[in-house]
């Protein structure tokens, strides 16, 4: 497994992946940022594409992402993180048109869980969904990260 991390405008951005694929990026306000297993190997030359990417969307010129992802989850997890990719860049959804999107409209609580459980924020846009209300919900990464990233989409 290989990692890097890099300077964004939220702060310090830890990316991991085994060469060929991304398998987690860590915000610095998360509450799960994850210390890097001792046989990790730091070396950014395999995120050169991922790190492009992310440069390019805090620019305001990247609307989606084109990477190799492999994150570690459930079906059920897997099912809702590939609705996510779904959300339109400067949109948003809520929990509950997820549930629906995945056929599973009375499963809100665990889109939630799901949501909450994605370890590749940012690139799969978990960011995006809020409460049915409008409201901005709980974020890995809190909420003025939420709110920035929010804001970045519309501004551009």
């Amino acid at each position: 497994m290989y990692y890097t991390e890099c300077d964004s405008p939220i702060g310090r951005l830890r990316l991991a992946g085994d060469g060929h694929a991304l398998t987690l990026l860590d915000l610095p306000s998360g509450r799960s940022m994850r210390q890097p297993d001792p046989a990790w190997q730091r070396d950014a030359a395999p995120f050169a594409e991922a790190l492009r990417q992310l440069r390019a969307y805090f620019a305001g010129d990247l609307h989606t992402f084109s990477l190799a992802l492999a994150p570690a989850g459930t079906p059920f997890q897997h099912r809702v993180w590939d609705a996510l990719l779904e959300i339109p860049y400067g949109a948003t959804a809520s929990y509950r048109d997820i549930a629906i999107a995945i056929g599973k409209p009375s499963a809100v609580r665990a889109v939630g869980l799901a949501n909450g459980r994605n370890p590749i924020p940012i690139i799969i846009p978990c960011h995006r969904v809020i409460g049915s209300d409008g409201s901005l919900t709980g974020y890995g990464g809190g909420l003025d990260v939420k709110r920035f990233l929010l804001e970045l989409e519309r501004r551009a």
